[in-house]
Parts: structure tokens; C-alpha cells; sequence
């Protein structure tokens, strides 16, 4: 890679050297207009003859706006918020705070939702291109860590974004550089969609063997009987309700965020958190977190065998999910977003079961009990009074189950693969782009 022939001190340490002919630069003396917060709106609309309602949901791959989650408001609300191409905007909190998007993929009109900043460039200073490129390097990274740091809340303000300072080349150099990243960030880019699809054949693949392992059995040529559900099932399988089989318990109750994570208090006992329920099939000691739990308190503990639901959620996602407990844990707790749910009846296997639940066609049958607004709620009946069909037999349930582990590991370690590949790719895409606008290396179109 070749280097500018001079460097100097930008003086901002997550920057470092910059090449002697640049600036730095307060991104407020080098917009058009002040940064500006967008519009407190409800998005309940989605009239595609109306200007374009854009959130933070809506920030899709290469700064194309994602149609599956597409709302619009009336004019008369849009017309003080409307965008224009090259316009970046900046999510200001939330779990993506410091994300930017450029606008510049859509044809129609649009404007944005009160939670995210706009930024209208100088095209005679810089160009939209090269500062949306700014935003996605590690230097701008470092910057937003460092304003994390000084805050008890991840937010980033209006206030905080002007005096956000970043290096700026000359136009020319400016467009050069631009160009120099479309062409190579495409090309890593088309690799990454290549393992994307590579890896989303092998999760439906998954997906295939799951659903016909649980509802037809490891034989072949089954005979299939309909299922109140909209998918058949094995004939010599068997009718269930989940409150036929066992019974749900509740998790934690009376915690308060302080009983959490106190790692020298001698009364500290495991619990399961949320996100590995929702992030694992088992769950094993190394996926604990802690709580406090003194000797007179009435919480239920975990057993092995025993399986956690999902029951309140922000989305549809993860609510109903399910993962078995894998081992003996003692003195284990339950986090209070879930129910676990203890088998009472010797010939139903629980880690069959538990994959049953877990299989798409199970689990879009029990997705649609869930209701709420702001959150996503599984009422307890709903969930004990729910269908299962299961094999006559507790010797064919386990042998489906063992059939399924060793079929999950093995895609999940291709899977896995894939994404440490895709990982080191969207590393390589910000380490290049973090070098080319902090000018580390330089482009050799200039």
C-alpha cells in the first residue's frame, strides 16, 4: 500500500496521523445546515402513496432501505422532515446508537423518525460519500466508545454529534477516495453475500431436518394423520396437551437490579438469563449469570431435563423459544421474563420435546398466541394447553433427539464456520475503510 509522503498530528487521538495537507474538522462546520432531530411521529401507516416514514429498523445493507418493514406518514407531517440524497442520518440511542445511513437508494419521498439526526453535508467542503464513508471506520468507532464512556446512558445528541471531528482531504482527493472504496468494499461484499446465502441454505436445511424429524419420526414411508395445526403428523403418534405432560413454574420473583451480579456476596447463587434461552437449544452451567438469594425466600429452582419458555418479549422473534436444562445445577434459579416448564410423566422425553418446540412448525403455531404492544406476552394457559404429538415410545423420542444433536452439531459447526469468514471480512472492509479516510494508506488514483 502506498503513503502520503508527509504526515502530521491530528490531534485527535483516535485519528492519530493524518497526511500534512489535510484538516480536521467539527463535523458542524462542514454540514449545510444544522443537524436536525427528526419527527415524533407514531408509524401506524403504510400508505405507499405517502412520503416515507424512515426509522432505525429501516437501515438496511449498502445504505438500501429495507422494504419488509417499510411505513409512511401524511405529507403535511413530512414536508418539514423530507430528505434529500446524500443526506446521512445518526441514531441517536437505542441499541444502535452511532449508526448512520446514507440516503441515496430511494427513489420517492421521505422523511425520519424523531429518534435519529440529519446531516445535510457541504458539497463544498465534503462530499456525502466520503463522510458517510468516515462513519463506518474504526476511527469514528473509537470516537463513539470514548463519548459512551463519559455518559451513564448510551446516547448521542445533537450537541455531542457537532463535535464529532474527523479528517477532511481535499474534494478531490475526497472523491477519489470515494470511488477507490465503492469498488473495493463490492468486492468484499459480494463475498460476504456469497457465505450469507451459503450459511442461510444450511439454517433452512436445518430447519428441514428438525421439522421432519419431530413430526414424521426417523422411519421412511411414514403414514401421516392431519394435525389441528396446518402441517401432518406421524399416525401412530399420540395427542398431548403440555399441562398432560407437566406443569409450568414461575422464575425469579421480588429481584431487584442490585441482587444481580454480586460476585463477592457469599449468598450469590446461579441463574438463567433471558438471552441464553434465547440463544441456545441446551443450556449448561458456563451460560449462568448470578443473583442474590438469601435462605428464607420461596423461588423455585431449575432441574435438569426441565424446560424454559420465552414468555414476554419485544418482538415475535423469540417469544415461545425454548432451551432445555443439559445438566445438574444446584441451586439454580430462572430469570422472571420466563416460565419453566418440569415433565411429570416418565415416557415423555424432554429433550425431544424440547426440539419439537423448537422446530418451525411448532413453534408458528405458538408464535400466534402471543399478544402486545410495546411488548409481546404468552399467556400460561396457553402455552399448558397447547398440542403435542409425541412417539409411543420414550426409546423413540431419545433416539430422534440423539439423531437431531448430532445432525444440529455438525451444520451449526459449518454455520459457525461461515461466520467467522464473514466476520473477518466485515473486519477487513472497516480496517480498509479506516485506513483510506484517516489517509494510513493512499489510494493510487491520487
Amino acid at each position: 500500500m502506498m503513503k502520503y509522503e508527509k504526515y502530521k498530528s491530528s490531534g485527535v487521538e483516535w485519528i492519530g496521523d493524518i497526511p500534512e495537507h489535510w484538516e480536521v474538522k467539527r463535523i458542524k462546520y462542514i454540514l449545510k445546515n444544522p443537524l436536525k432531530y427528526g419527527a415524533n411521529e407514531p408509524a401506524v401507516d403504510d400508505d405507499r402513496n405517502n412520503p416515507r416514514y424512515i426509522r432505525i429498523t429501516d437501515f438496511g445493507e449498502n445504505e438500501i432501505l429495507r422494504d419488509d418493514t417499510f411505513k409512511s406518514v401524511k405529507y403535511e407531517i413530512a414536508k418539514n422532515y423530507l430528505l434529500k440524497k446524500g443526506d446521512i442520518l445518526f441514531a441517536r440511542s437505542g441499541a444502535t446508537v452511532g449508526k448512520s445511513f446514507q440516503f441515496k437508494n430511494y427513489n420517492g419521498l421521505a422523511c425520519y423518525a424523531g429518534y435519529l439526526i440529519k446531516a445535510t453535508p457541504n458539497a463544498k467542503i465534503v462530499i456525502s460519500d466520503f463522510l458517510s464513508y468516515y462513519t463506518k471506520s474504526i476511527s469514528y468507532d473509537e470516537w463513539k466508545e470514548n463519548i459512551f464512556i463519559q455518559a451513564t446512558i448510551q446516547n448521542i445528541s445533537a450537541e455531542k454529534y457537532d463535535r464529532l471531528e474527523l479528517p477532511i482531504p481535499p474534494l478531490s482527493e475526497q472523491t477519489a477516495i470515494a470511488q477507490y472504496l465503492d469498488a473495493k468494499t463490492q468486492a468484499i461484499d459480494k463475498k460476504i453475500n456469497l457465505l450469507t446465502k451459503k450459511s442461510e441454505t444450511y439454517k433452512e436445511l436445518r430447519k428441514s431436518i428438525i421439522n421432519d424429524a419431530v413430526c414424521k419420526g426417523l422411519g421412511k414411508n411414514v403414514k401421516l394423520q392431519e394435525s389441528e395445526f396446518a402441517f401432518p403428523v406421524n399416525a401412530n403418534w399420540k395427542r398431548y396437551r403440555l399441562k398432560d405432560l407437566g406443569y409450568l413454574y414461575s422464575g425469579l420473583s421480588g429481584k431487584a437490579g442490585d441482587d444481580f451480579n454480586q460476585d463477592e456476596n457469599p449468598k450469590n447463587k446461579g441463574f438463567i438469563p433471558f438471552t441464553n434461552i434465547a440463544n441456545n437449544i441446551y443450556l449448561k452451567a458456563n451460560h449462568l449469570g448470578t443473583v442474590v438469594v438469601y435462605d428464607n425466600e420461596k423461588q423455585n429452582k431449575v432441574r435438569k431435563g426441565d424446560i424454559f419458555f420465552l414468555m414476554s418479549s419485544e418482538g415475535y422473534e423469540d417469544i415461545g423459544k425454548t432451551a432445555a436444562l443439559a445438566e445438574d445445577i444446584p441451586d439454580t434459579y430462572l430469570n422472571s421474563f420466563c416460565k419453566g416448564y418440569r415433565i411429570t410423566k416418565k415416557f415423555c422425553e424432554p429433550y425431544f420435546l424440547n426440539y419439537l418446540l423448537l422446530s418451525d412448525n411448532y413453534r408458528k403455531s405458538l408464535i400466534t398466541e402471543g399478544k402486545g404492544f410495546t411488548r409481546i406476552n404468552l399467556k400460561m394457559e396457553k402455552v399448558t394447553d397447547f398440542f403435542v404429538y409425541l412417539p409411543p415410545t420414550k426409546e423413540e423420542q431419545t433416539a430422534i433427539a440423539n439423531y437431531l444433536d448430532e445432525k444440529t452439531q455438525k451444520i451449526d459447526a459449518i454455520v459457525s464456520n461461515i461466520g467467522k469468514q464473514i466476520d473477518t471480512l466485515k473486519e477487513l472492509r472497516k480496517t480498509l475503510i479506516n485506513d483510506v479516510v484517516t489517509g494510513k494508506i493512499k489510494v493510487s488514483e491520487l
